[in-house]
């Protein structure tokens, strides 16, 4: 079996297939109908307005509906496209539990436990037939494919035969009212359309299923009694044939295989099987744990059955249907109906050469699995699976290619796999040894080779060499040599294809394909979410391949995309131009002419051929929204440009291409403020000021064409502005116009005007316009405002432009390829109106858009006929339409240069950051090049950190010191430079060093050095705030020998041990109380690993504490430690003999019990502060190795403040001597 698809429900009761779509409708003993795409694994619908189960369901063949029949006694026909319940048909008085529509009426047939059968008009929604003489409940009825009957199986023990025809003859001409009298007399007594034709006597117990043959006047019946029994039938009679038996429970479901002389069963018992109709003997059996299995259903045109268990339901296939074929050059060999067939793709002639024997066995899927062809010994391997996996090898006379009737006896052998590996040698896999055996043609073993891994099957890989796959890798294996020529992990793989160069692979598992090359190195993996199928090499290296339904193609870089939709599965044989040659499930040999346009396009776009991609351009239709995105993605809008009709799509690609001038043009065409405020936002990026200036007039925005005009220096314009910010009555625009410009007089008269007297005289009087200020403070009077006094006013005047600015100088780029070839692809720009245009952009003809949409005029003429006007108020608002404009001026175009040599913005380089952690996997690194979070990550991964709150000063600090900020002049932006390590003039500019860190490693041993001094000099919390600082450094550390790596890792132990013995001597000096605890704190610091000179401190200390507490053992131990130090200062000495001998003469007694054993190793845990005897469970932290007791699992280190205790982690990586 086959297993294509399964589900995971409540019990299956009833299954459909859909005719067309890969659809199965399942209804659940929970009331449910779900409705599966079984090619997908999807679940599409489910309906759930039965109450209770739902024992039968059927698709219509042709229309958008289906039927349920449940234990509510109600039959639902259900349109699936509106996802709703059409009507419901009540009449049966107990539980339904099949219904089925006719394939050619608008007829239901349903069974039921009230001992009948109806026939329904779906159409007029009336019942039609009731068809009685059962005496118990009906457990199926279903109609004969062809003709006018009905079979229904009953536990009344009987299977019956039911003719139809006066129905159907009714149906077909109801005309008469005799036939009206008789569907009266129908409705009150049960009619005569349907009488009884056969019953069928035989079964022990109830029958619960029963069906016809499609072809043959055959039934088959399936009963309580555990057995199966084969009915024939004929005009007058109906007898039993046989009886199957083997079921050990009841047999629940039972039909013929639409296709093959097969009968399937499914029982109680748990179990499916299948029978030979012929030879009527079990052919197999198929078995399930713990589901008792209820039903069954065939597709009506695919080789797929379904069947329903207690927890859900399978989708299957009794056997493979993938022809066995080999290719070699011209000619196709394949395996059709027991015969050995030839194909030549150039004449597409087809012979058949010699048969090939039918296996002996009765199992199914014993056909020929593989075919191996040697062409210059025309001989042949078929591989199957008969006896667990057998070849038989034949030798194929040159004379009979076209006979096809010589019988030649093959020889034979078991082997997982056999296929040729040279001229006369062919390899046959030893599965049980793990070993390839190699043979030659008269079927001797030359040769055994042991295989390099757990082999299950064996493909080609060339001449003398094998390609072995495992679960999960595949190796190529020189036989010669004994050698492994590559190595790549994979997916399951199914089938092998190689390029006809043999420099490509492709790997085909079940839902991915993996392209290699000869080497098995890995170039690209597609996923697909339907079965992959078969695939060939094109003659451009393009890889073609199969889904269920879908001809795809993938690139070289891994980009794929479909060809064509199929509606049937087809095996890809060979690929050549445009036609695809192929087999279909039947066998049979097809070509299929595709469109390889598309992945032609792309392949030279890849390529760089960029003479194609023009030539394609130009003579194909290419198109699509999947087209432009893809362009859009690789980098070439230019190119998806000349593809686009729309507008606002050809805007976009505009902008994105940098392409000013079809931007421009595409803008005047959708006339919108949002697009010209972008072109506006690009074309000043580009330093088109002229473009800008124009954008900015379309939309009349008048305080961003002031300050353009400021920032260009164009004082001409920017007095214009003014100008018609007075005819709009603007006040602040002419205020600001007034600031630029630096004109005093304009703007104390503009504060005048508005009434802001006091601030026109503040200002008159600051600038010095004494007459103006005189005047002011006259029509003041008492409100003269008070300036201050004793302040010298500084002249705030913008400096006056040197030159006026224009557009930026462009480079001299050279045309892209895609330029002047293409300007006459697409819509383009019209010529005529570039021919007519001016000169050069920003010039006067590019003056100001008026107020009302006024075009580019003479702004002279609009100011006097402005001021000319002004006096005159008997008319509201502007009266515009008087003023002498000129015609409309055309759109700034670029400069006559310009159109020989377009202007394409150079390609940005990748940033030297960027480069820095391409490849980098040290943290510091990173952090160096601006990228925190990854090098999170890389923390996290590598020292399990948790905790970055104490290095984000670090981070910074490193960010920060890697990077130089020159400052150019003062309207640009800061210029940014990242500092290499190492770096020289004479340096290749594509060639990197990696960052020049701000933190070294000699600077954490100067910090060493300070932190050991503190810590003499007794400065405990600057002690360990240096150490701290030290462990906290040490994860963004880059050194360049292994040398110093092990100096790194030696520095985290000690910095760990001294911040574990300050925190508890911190601890120990805040316990003031408590002097038990103080001492055990004092002697668990005296285990920790310190410098000698600091050990003595510390032991010193832990004696005298022990001492003054009493505890005369524990100090006479502390005093020994000591001593075994060596002291040399005589003042020390002297201080241990003493405190040696009160210890002996207080017979070395503790006055209180320490949780401290001197004699016992131990550890102490780095939250708790409590010893962790050798042999205690324990867990540390992942960066400084700091020891905890297991409930701190999971929590912040306390030594080190960063890592979380227990996390998984790799380990310090801070070299990069380390990765390679």
């Amino acid at each position: 079996m086959l297993t294509k698809f399964e589900t995971k429900s409540n019990r299956v009761k009833g299954l459909s297939f859909h005719t067309k779509r890969p659809w199965i409708l399942a209804s659940l003993h929970s009331g449910v109908i779900q409705l599966w795409d079984y090619r997908m694994g999807t679940l599409i619908d489910r309906f759930d307005e039965h109450d209770g189960p739902v024992r039968g369901v059927h698709f219509h063949k042709s229309q958008p509906l289906f039927v349920s029949g449940g234990d509510d006694y109600k039959i639902k026909v259900w349109n699936y496209k509106t996802h709703r319940c059409l009507f419901t048909l009540l009449g049966h008085l107990d539980y339904i539990r099949t219904v089925q529509f006719h394939n050619e009426y608008p007829w239901i047939v349903s069974a039921s436990d009230d001992q009948t059968i109806r026939i329904w008009n779906w159409q007029s929604r009336t019942c039609i037939s009731v068809l009685t003489g059962h005496n118990h409940y009906v457990m199926c009825a279903s109609f004969h494919p062809k003709e006018d009957l009905v079979v229904s199986a009953s536990l009344d023990q009987t299977v019956r035969v039911w003719d139809i025809g006066a129905l159907r003859k009714k149906t077909v001409s109801p005309a008469d009212d005799v036939l009206r009298l008789s569907q009266m007399n129908t409705d009150l007594f049960g009619g005569v359309d349907a009488v009884v034709k056969y019953v069928l006597e035989g079964h022990d117990r109830g029958v619960n299923w029963a069906s016809f043959h499609p072809s043959l006047p055959l039934i088959v019946s399936g009963a309580d009694d555990r057995q199966v029994k084969l009915w024939r039938m004929n005009d007058t009679k109906a007898w039993e044939v046989d009886t199957l038996r083997g079921h050990m429970n009841n047999v629940s479901c039972v039909m013929f295989h639409a296709r093959q002389d097969i009968i399937v069963s499914n029982s109680e018992d748990k179990s499916i099987r299948v029978w030979d109709v012929t030879k009527r003997t079990g052919i197999q059996t198929f078995r399930r744990e713990h589901d008792r299995f209820w039903i069954l259903a065939a597709h009506p045109e695919m080789n797929l059955l379904a069947a329903g268990h207690d927890s859900g339901m399978i989708v299957f296939k009794l056997e493979r249907e993938r022809p066995a074929f080999s290719v070699t050059g011209d000619s196709l060999y394949y395996v059709k109906d027991r015969f050995l067939r030839f194909y030549e793709f150039s004449s597409q002639k087809d012979n058949q050469v010699i048969p090939i024997r039918r296996p002996g066995s009765t199992g199914l899927n014993q056909g020929p699995r593989s075919l191996s062809y040697s062409p210059t010994e025309n001989a042949l391997l078929v591989c199957s699976d008969v006896d667990g996996g057998s070849y038989e090898l034949y030798v194929v006379p040159k004379d009979s290619v076209g006979r096809g009737d010589a019988v030649q006896e093959a020889k034979r052998g078991t082997g997982g796999c056999a296929l040729f590996v040279a001229r006369n040698r062919f390899a046959v896999l030893d599965k049980s040894n793990n070993q390839v055996l190699v043979k030659n043609l008269k079927n001797e073993i030359v040769k055994k080779s042991g295989l390099p891994i757990a082999t299950d099957a064996i493909f080609y890989a060339g001449t003398g060499n094998l390609l072995c796959r495992a679960e999960d890798r595949v190796v190529i294996f020189d036989l010669q040599q004994r050698t492994v020529l590559g190595d790549l992990q994979t997916p399951f793989v199914k089938y092998v294809v190689w390029s006809n160069d043999m420099e490509s692979v492709a790997l085909l598992s079940k839902h991915a394909i993996i392209i290699a090359n000869k080497k098995l190195v890995h170039r690209c993996t597609l996923h697909e979410t339907i079965r992959v199928k078969s695939g060939a090499w094109d003659d451009n290296g393009v890889f073609i391949y199969t889904t269920l339904n879908h001809i795809k193609y993938c690139l070289p870089n891994g980009d794929s995309g479909i060809i064509r939709t199929l509606d049937v599965p087809i095996y890809i044989t060979k690929v050549s131009g445009n036609t695809i040659y192929c087999l279909d499930r039947d066998g049979k040999n097809r070509s299929i002419v595709i469109d390889a346009t598309e992945y032609v396009f792309k392949l030279s776009l890849i390529k760089k051929r960029y003479d194609h991609v023009m030539n394609m351009i130009r003579n194909s239709q290419l198109c699509g929204q999947a087209m432009i995105a893809y362009l859009q993605q690789k980098g070439f809008p230019e190119v998806a440009l000349h593809f686009v009709k729309d507008e606002r799509t050809r805007f976009n690609l505009a902008l994105e291409s940098g392409n000013i001038q079809i931007a421009v043009a595409s803008a005047k065409e959708i006339d919108e403020k949002d697009h010209w405020y972008r072109l506006g936002i690009e074309a000043l990026r580009q330093g088109n000021t002229g473009i800008v200036e124009y954008a900015y007039q379309r939309t009349k925005n008048f305080e961003r064409l002031s300050f353009l005009y400021l920032v260009t220096g164009n004082r001409e314009k920017l007095s214009k502005m003014l100008k018609i910010a007075e005819i709009k009555n603007d006040v602040m625009g002419q205020f600001h116009n007034a600031l630029y410009l630096g004109d005093v007089h304009e703007r104390v008269k503009i504060l005048e005007n508005v009434g802001h007297l006091p601030l026109a005289y503040a200002s008159a009087v600051v600038h010095g316009l004494t007459d103006v200020a005189e005047r002011l403070a006259s029509e003041l009077g008492d409100n003269v405002p008070s300036l201050p006094t004793g302040k010298t006013p500084s002249l705030m005047i913008p400096p006056s432009p040197i030159m006026c600015g224009g557009d930026w100088p462009l480079l001299r780029v050279m045309k892209g390829i895609f330029e002047g070839g293409l300007d006459n692809v697409g819509r383009g720009v019209q010529e005529e109106d570039e021919e007519g245009g001016v000169a050069d952009w920003g010039e006067e003809d590019l003056d100001i858009v008026d107020v009302d949409g006024l075009q580019n005029g003479d702004i002279g003429a609009v100011v006097e006929d402005g001021e000319e006007n002004g006096g005159d108020d008997e008319e509201a608002g502007w009266d515009l339409e008087d003023l002498d404009l000129p015609p409309e001026v055309s759109t700034p175009k670029a400069t006559a240069n310009a159109r020989s040599s377009v202007f394409i913005p150079p390609t940005p380089g990748m940033p030297v950051s960027q480069i820095w952690i391409q490849k980098s996997s040290l943290a510091g690194e990173h952090v160096a090049a601006g990228n925190f979070d990854t090098a999170m990550r890389l923390l996290n991964r590598q020292l399990g950190i948790k905790n970055f709150a104490p290095l984000k000063p670090i981070f910074m600090d490193l960010h920060s010191g890697s990077h130089s900020y020159l400052c150019a002049f003062t309207s640009a932006a800061v210029i940014q430079l990242a500092i290499e390590k190492g770096w020289s003039e004479s340096a290749s500019p594509n060639v990197r060093n990696p960052p020049a860190l701000v933190l070294k490693f000699s600077q954490l041993e100067d910090k060493l050095r300070i932190a050991y001094k503190a810590f003499t000099d007794g400065k405990i919390p600057e002690a360990l705030r240096l150490f701290l600082g030290i462990l906290q450094s040490i994860p963004l550390i880059v050194v360049d020998s292994r040398r110093e790596v092990d100096d790194v890792k030696e520095l985290i132990g000690i910095a760990r041990e001294y911040v574990l013995g300050l925190q508890m001597e911190l601890k120990r000096r805040e316990l003031k109380e408590d002097p038990v605890r103080q001492q055990e704190l004092a002697a668990y610091f005296t285990n920790c690993h310190l410098q000698v000179g600091h050990l003595r401190i510390v032991l010193m200390s832990a004696m005298t504490a022990c001492c003054k507490g009493g505890n005369f053992n524990t100090a006479y131990s502390f005093a020994q430690r000591l001593l075994e130090t060596n002291p040399t200062n005589e003042q020390q000495q002297k201080r241990i003999r003493q405190v040696s001998q009160l210890c002996r003469d207080k017979n070395m007694k503790d006055a209180k019990q320490l949780n401290y054993d001197f004699r016992n190793p131990f550890v102490v845990c780095g939250a708790t502060f409590v010893p962790i005897y050798r042999g205690q469970k324990d867990t540390l932290c992942p960066y400084c190795g700091a020891r905890f007791v297991p409930s701190v699992e999971g929590q912040i280190c306390n030594v080190c403040d960063l890592a979380m205790v227990g996390a998984d982690a790799s380990g310090l990586l801070c070299s990069s001597t380390q990765i390679r």
